[in-house]
């Protein structure tokens, strides 16, 4: 802050110069930032840059203190003009000195719309520039009334200061380094009030980012999950906890190639290779409230079909649907439940979208009669890759698609040929209409001979075999552009469609990133279609608004202890990017798990989201059935704990869908003024309450638990503790996974049980949300009961009700045997027991629940 402050008194007149030695380490702003480049002093005086060459460092940047850095004076915009509007500030940006990157834009104009009181949205809306094509709300027609926040102008060289009013915290700071605006170079840092940061995905990482100079690169590609590389999705959103507890997000509306480039000042730098700045900052002021805020621009997620929240199972290499049939009566032999059943590519006749093998697959149609007929689902992948070398008139989907024009040309207007599972390909261009269209007729033909409930979409970042096409890409400024963020493979083209590649809407080198997010909306409107059901869909590949058309899984993870446990900030970081249907791979995707390893991930799996195991080719089998009886038991307990809590769950689904909650929840949303929690990514929340704290190391029969301040219950036996913010060492032997139930709560559970977990005053509160499972947009259309217990009102009323009864009640922190219970001035028989818990029965029927009382009353004398 005293450096900020330097700067300060550096930009006013008649002050003294800082030298390059005065600023400060962690303040230094990359004026270097390519990758690979040794940088000399001359380089770097070529760019009228500071230069001190770090002897800690090899190189400069990417993860050390630059060797090249910006001066405080050094060349940016000014702000030649400011004036009023109705809903907020309109600027006009002037550069009188060029920069080293070619194509200068020499005038901007700056648009701040106040839209609400705990919303700021800032953008340049330029002229004939690429625009990311999704919706975002149209601001009010009058400024917001009562912002949250205040907005400050530097006029030269040119920033942009937002405030929180209510405690003077600085949330934005563009003034500490320039701005950069090229053809194909946009730069933009920022101070950050705190080095608490979390979000910017997709990348394989804490739950907090580290800003020890940490570069996070954002360009969607295909590679099994690993540090420091852009993996499947791009989301240049990032939440901020301040010092005293409050919090706001920011969002960058940007899906060209960026980088993002955090440093310990703390401060961040957006690099971005196209498009505009386009930014909104979210104001909170708690956690919660900034990501439905965030959500509220880019959309909330779906709410999912109900059985989407079963047991699912995968494998590629099943090599046949009678041993993919054998896996599911192995489930129902055992009593172990199963919602799904998958199939990968082995499914494929030859790899080919859209097909079965006839031979080693003939009887997937009977499999899938079979699953619908025991209540259970079958999903199917589906890569993007269509296959066009096969004779011309024997695979209508290629057929079809180049009569229609729907596929992704090269930049001679030629369709593109790269390289996926089924040999040569083409790949649909989801930007345009008509590709939806005739993925629509695909599928639709496709399930009329195998009746699929879902659809799993691969490969779609684009994946591509070939760096760029068949042919190559041609040598130009797309495909080389001046500067290139840290791409894995180096090249925008490594391992995916030529930048240069020619879409509907633009050319690839803008939309690359947003490949996934079309092709799930275009699958997601054809299952609408074919089902007349809620569409269940599963995204490798995703971007900002994603959950409302898909879930994702955290890709091709290993059998190995790191990936279980780095799972979960993947699934913290996707429920606060807006996509809660979110899980990895129980047991791991790749290589051969071990029992212990299979049994405490399916015990952390059964409280992911999103939960199926899968694994791959050649692999030992990683099913519950594979396994001893006691681990086979110890899979099966936890799965069917799981299902015991759909009621709890499928309600934080629908908080979800029409507030912006998250499912998997941070402990730090809970508990934003506990400091203590801002880096736990051990453990996590059920939506408010469930508290859940998995095993993540070999050879362990405990493990240790942050519990925040306050009464907690186990959830298994009802045991109170009293915690004063600390570590607490749990027995955890192999069939156990440590549940416990944070006080005030009431927690639904099926068969329909309430567990009521009482404060030290006697109090709790919870909710049931509860439908058909199935239905499209029941909560829209009001056809839902929406009950909340604080003892039990019912909120709303629905026939849907009329399927609701409640058969036990479970009272923990009941401090002294009662003599009597009676639940409506009826007397219920009840069990108590020395841990201060109660058991009881309700008679149904009279007077409870078909929902046709207002009120249900318990007394406990």
């Amino acid at each position: 802050r005293l450096f900020l402050l330097a700067l300060f008194i550096f930009k006013t007149p008649n002050s003294l110069l800082i030298s390059c030695s005065q600023i400060p380490e962690a303040w230094r702003f990359d004026c270097y930032p390519e990758r690979g480049v040794v940088v000399t002093e001359e380089m770097c005086h070529a760019r009228n840059c500071c230069f001190i060459q770090n002897s800690q460092a090899k190189t400069s940047g990417r993860n050390g203190v630059p060797w090249c850095f910006y001066t405080p004076e050094y060349p940016s915009y000014e702000l030649v003009s400011i004036t009023d509007t109705e809903i907020g500030k309109v600027g006009k940006l002037l550069r009188n000195k060029k920069t080293y990157y070619p194509k200068d834009i020499d005038a901007l104009q700056l648009e701040v719309l106040y839209e609400e009181d705990n919303r700021l949205h800032i953008t340049d809306p330029a002229e004939k520039r690429y625009e990311v094509p999704i919706d975002v709300p149209v601001g009010p027609k009058t400024a917001s009334s009562n912002p949250t926040y205040t907005v400050d102008f530097i006029k030269e060289p040119f920033g942009l200061i937002v405030k929180r009013t209510q405690t003077g915290t600085v949330l934005l700071n563009t003034s500490i380094a320039p701005l950069f605006y090229a053809d194909q170079f946009l730069q933009m840092s920022t101070s950050l009030p705190s080095r608490f940061i979390y979000g910017l995905g997709e990348h394989r990482s804490n739950f907090l980012h580290d800003l020890q100079w940490n570069t996070l690169t954002m360009w969607a590609r295909d590679v099994p999950p690993m540090e420091l590389t852009n993996l499947y999705g791009v989301h240049p959103f990032y939440l901020s906890m301040e010092s005293d507890g409050m919090a706001h997000g920011f969002f960058m509306l940007n899906s060209n190639a960026m980088d993002v480039a955090l440093q310990p000042a703390p401060a961040l730098t957006w690099r971005m290779i196209g498009g505009i700045l386009d930014f909104y900052v979210f104001l909170g002021p708690d956690p919660s409230s900034v990501i439905a805020q965030y959500l509220d621009v880019v959309g909330k997620p779906a709410m999912p079909i109900y059985w989407a929240l079963g047991y699912h199972l995968c494998r590629w290499g099943y090599k046949s649907s009678d041993k993919t049939w054998n896996v599911v009566k192995e489930m129902r032999n055992y009593g172990i439940p199963q919602d799904v059943q998958w199939n990968d590519i082995d499914y494929m006749d030859r790899a080919l979208d859209f097909t079965y093998a006839t031979v080693n697959f003939s009887t997937l149609p009977d499999l899938v009669k079979d699953l619908h007929k025991h209540d259970q689902h079958y999903v199917m992948i589906l890569d993007p890759g269509i296959s066009n070398s096969l004779p011309s008139g024997s695979y209508w989907p290629f057929d079809e698609g180049k009569k229609r024009g729907i596929f992704i040309n090269d930049s001679n207007g030629d369709i593109l040929t790269g390289k996926v599972w089924p040999g040569l390909t083409a790949f649909p261009d989801f930007s345009n209409p008509d590709t939806h269209e005739w993925w629509y007729q695909n599928l639709k033909s496709f399930h009329e001979k195998v009746p699929f409930d879902g659809v799993w979409i691969d490969m779609n970042e684009p994946s591509n075999f070939f760096d760029g096409s068949l042919n190559g890409c041609p040598e130009n400024e797309l495909e080389n552009p001046p500067y290139t963020p840290g791409i894995l493979g180096g090249t925008l083209k490594a391992k995916t469609v030529c930048a240069s590649a020619r879409q509907k809407i633009s050319t690839h080198y803008n939309i690359h990133s947003l490949y996934g997010l079309m092709e799930a909306k275009a699958t997601e409107s054809a299952l609408r279609k074919i089902t007349d059901k809620r569409p269940f869909v599963i995204s490798r590949s995703t971007f900002p608004s994603q959950g409302k058309y898909s879930g994702h899984w955290l890709g091709d993870n290993r059998s190995q202890w790191k990936d279980l446990a780095i799972s979960i900030p993947g699934m913290l970081t996707f429920n606060i990017l807006g996509i809660p249907l979110i899980g990895a791979d129980i047991c791991g995707f790749g290589g051969s798990t071990t029992e212990e390893l299979c049994v405490r991930w399916t015990q952390l799996g059964a409280f992911y989201p999103f939960s199926r195991n899968h694994n791959s080719i050649d692999e030992q089998d990683q099913e519950p059935t594979a396994f001893s009886p006691a681990a086979r038991i110890a899979m099966k307990e936890v799965i069917l704990l799981r299902y015991s809590l759909f009621p709890h769950l499928y309600t934080l689904f629908h908080h979800a869908h029409i507030s912006g909650h998250t499912v998997a929840t941070p402990l730090l949303f809970q508990f934003p003024n506990d400091e203590k929690t801002y880096r736990i990514d051990k453990q996590f929340l059920w939506g408010k309450s469930l508290l859940v704290t998995p095993v993540l190391e070999a050879g362990h029969d405990y493990v240790v638990g942050y519990f925040p301040k306050g009464l907690w219950y186990d959830f298994h036996t009802g045991d109170s503790l009293v915690s004063s913010g600390e570590e607490i060492n749990l027995q955890a032997p192999i069939d156990k996974i440590n549940l416990h139930l944070r006080e005030g709560s009431i927690i639904p559970t099926q068969p329909l049980n309430l567990i009521v977990s009482l404060s030290e005053d006697g109090l709790a509160k919870g909710d049931l949300y509860w439908d058909d499972g199935e239905t499209l947009d029941t909560y829209e259309k009001d056809q839902y009961a929406y009950i909340y217990f604080t003892v039990e009102q019912v909120l709303h009323n629905h026939e849907e009700a009329a399927y609701i009864t409640v058969e036990t009640v479970s009272f923990y922190g009941v401090k002294v045997e009662p003599e009597n219970v009676t639940v409506n001035s009826q007397e219920a028989a009840f069990t108590y027991r020395d841990n201060q818990v109660i058991y009881f029965h309700i008679v149904l029927g009279s007077y409870w629940l078909q929902i046709r009382d207002d009120f249900v009353h318990f007394v406990i004398r």
